[in-house]
């Protein structure tokens, strides 16, 4: 069993895989259910809008599309995110499925290396980024 400070409040609880205190999840849930509420009533909004409406602080409100949890309309021209790599203009998370594919295939064990990795010796993302 691992305790934990809460990243957001401090307070110390049973770490379960999540960062938050159960305090904290349960509030960033009752948040997420405000946007979700009023996003159809509202498809166009900014995140100030949508800010404003439900209660949510703006940057929760980011966290929320960065992390995937939200993602925007295809009609939605009131928040602008943007792909953390290239720049290309994305509608959930923080990367494009471009970056994605090529940060995925950059973080690909190569056959030479698996076994080195199975030894248990330690295996630096730096030194595979180098090689290519």
């Amino acid at each position: 069993m691992k305790i934990r400070n809460c990243k957001r409040c401090g307070k110390v609880f049973v770490y379960n895989g999540v960062d938050l205190c159960p305090d904290c999840l349960k509030e960033d849930e009752d948040d997420f259910k405000k946007i979700e509420e009023v996003l159809p009533r509202h498809p166009r909004a900014t995140v100030f809008e949508i800010s404003e409406l439900t209660g949510v602080d703006s940057k929760k409100i980011w966290d929320f599309l960065k992390q995937g949890k939200l993602e925007l309309a295809d009609n939605n021209s009131g928040i602008q995110l943007k792909c953390e790599r290239c720049g290309r203009p994305i509608s959930s998370g923080r990367f494009c499925s471009r970056c994605l594919k090529v940060i995925n295939d950059r973080l690909k064990i190569e056959p030479e290396n698996e076994q080195r990795v199975k030894k248990n010796e330690k295996f630096h993302i730096q030194d595979r980024i180098k090689r290519h």
